[in-house]
């Protein structure tokens, strides 16, 4: 087997069976999490300011072995998509969700050595480092497993959520015509009504916009109940499609006898 062809298997996400593939995947998360950690900490000064030659260092890291794993992928592409000519099978991968996310997760570090930007725009171009956390849904099947649920269940959550839209519409045009004259200062416009309808039929009800008429009360009751169940539709209609996908992956998973030697199902 040549060199190529064992650096591929570890770098197919579909058929990637090499020795030591659990640990890089391992490791690659890993990192990434420390990654999102480093963001978070970066944003209390007094931290970022005593370990900011680590931070630095950390960055530099991340980004050498993340550049290193997308030129490999690069490289490897026409062995992961035999059927496709070398230069198509690059672009495939380039052009693909997780191709795009690894390029926008070490493109903010390379773009100020080409191009000249401004410091705003250096400043905005790290919070694309969030982006790596996405890269968590190539070394967890789980996620791959919600990522494949979401896309069967696409339509009916589109239906749903245009459901708790028109909702929110109503609400808040309703809510704003009976509370308007009470308080005009908080349901000013339909735009303010509509933070009450969001907080409301979210549940969440954070209380700084609440209607004070008895009719205004009585429509943020039954707004309230309407919300509980129309908010939560879309999580029923995925967590039913999860549980499916997961029993249906338990059916189709395949063994080998060790006695016969023979394919069995578990």
């Amino acid at each position: 087997m040549s060199f190529k062809k064992s650096i591929a298997k570890y770098f197919d996400d579909e058929k990637g069976n090499a020795k030591g593939e659990a640990l890089l995947e391992y490791f690659i998360a890993v990192l990434i999490l420390i990654n999102v950690l480093a963001i978070i900490l970066e944003s209390y000064k007094s931290i970022y300011t005593s370990y900011k030659s680590l931070f630095q260092l950390l960055e530099l890291f991340t980004i050498i072995v993340f550049s290193i794993e997308y030129i490999i992928r690069i490289w490897v592409s026409d062995l992961i998509y035999p059927h496709l000519s070398p230069t198509k099978a690059r672009l495939k991968y380039a052009l693909s969700f997780m191709g795009i996310v690894d390029l926008a997760s070490i493109l903010p570090f390379y773009l100020p050595f080409i191009i000249t930007l401004d410091l705003r725009i250096i400043r905005l171009l790290r919070l694309f480092r969030l982006l790596r956390v996405l890269k968590l849904n190539r070394n967890f099947k789980s996620l791959a497993v919600i990522r494949s649920v979401i896309i069967k269940t696409k339509n009916e959550i589109l239906v749903s959520a245009i459901l708790v839209f028109i909702l929110l519409i109503i609400a808040s045009t309703l809510m704003f015509y009976i509370e308007n004259k009470a308080q005009p200062e908080a349901f000013e416009n339909i735009g303010q009504a509509l933070w009450w309808a969001v907080a409301t039929l979210t549940t969440v009800g954070y209380g700084d916009i609440y209607p004070i008429t008895g009719l205004g009360k009585i429509m943020s009751a039954f707004i309230a109940l309407l919300g509980i169940g129309f908010v939560a539709l879309p999580t029923g209609i995925i967590s039913s499609a999860y549980i499916e996908e997961i029993r249906s992956q338990k059916k189709t998973e395949k063994c080998i006898c060790p006695h016969c030697n023979k394919e069995i199902i578990e």
